[in-house]
């Protein structure tokens, strides 16, 4: 990994924050800004920086000093619908790390970043000490993210496996690139 600054982000950091999760949203996942979807995107600090449990982390380019990836961590557990409901149980708010918007700008792609600033999620919900799993899903039909994932943590649920491929409880919205079949994960804490 080059010198990029990783680190906590600040106020300052929003716009750059906002403008890597709009692009996400729009190049990689092909939906747009959705409003009950990214509503976090809009505004990054009310949904990470303000709450005590939450965080949200950038790295910043070493040369020109620009947010290139993001990555979030809330106490909101997945929610039923659309989720499945078992997992809505499983992984209640509160006790529940969920990650979040974990993204890097494809010219800063595949030196190291998403799994460094990953490695720093854990270690903050660890040091919570209230938390009791992480969560995460992901969209597969967005190149890399599923293998990726696997490598970090272990499949919970695959609405890819479910009898409608995961279309039931998502109206109006299958999947996150509009593909369905949505993949949840659970990683381990550092402890």
């Amino acid at each position: 990994m080059l010198d990029y600054c990783i680190r906590a982000a600040g106020p300052d950091d929003i716009d750059g924050v906002r403008a890597v999760m709009l692009d996400t949203v729009y190049r990689d996942f092909r939906t747009g800004y959705v409003p009950r979807w990214h509503g976090d995107i809009i505004d990054p600090a009310a949904a990470y920086l303000a709450p005590a449990r939450h965080t949200l982390l950038v790295a910043l380019d070493p040369t020109q000093g620009a947010v290139v990836a993001t990555a979030a961590l809330d106490s909101r557990g997945p929610v039923h619908p659309p989720n499945p409901r078992d997992l809505a149980e499983r992984y209640p708010s509160g006790e529940t790390a969920q990650l979040r918007r974990v993204y890097v700008r494809p010219a800063h792609r595949r030196r190291g970043l998403a799994r460094h600033l990953v490695a720093e999620l854990l270690a903050f919900a660890a040091a919570d000490g209230g938390y009791r799993a992480v969560y995460l899903h992901t969209d597969p039909a967005v190149p890399g993210a599923e293998a990726f994932w696997r490598s970090l943590g272990k499949v919970v649920h695959d609405e890819r496996d479910d009898p409608d491929g995961g279309h039931s409880g998502r109206v109006g919205h299958v999947g996150h690139g509009g593909h369905g079949g949505i993949v949840h994960f659970e990683l381990g804490m550092e402890r």
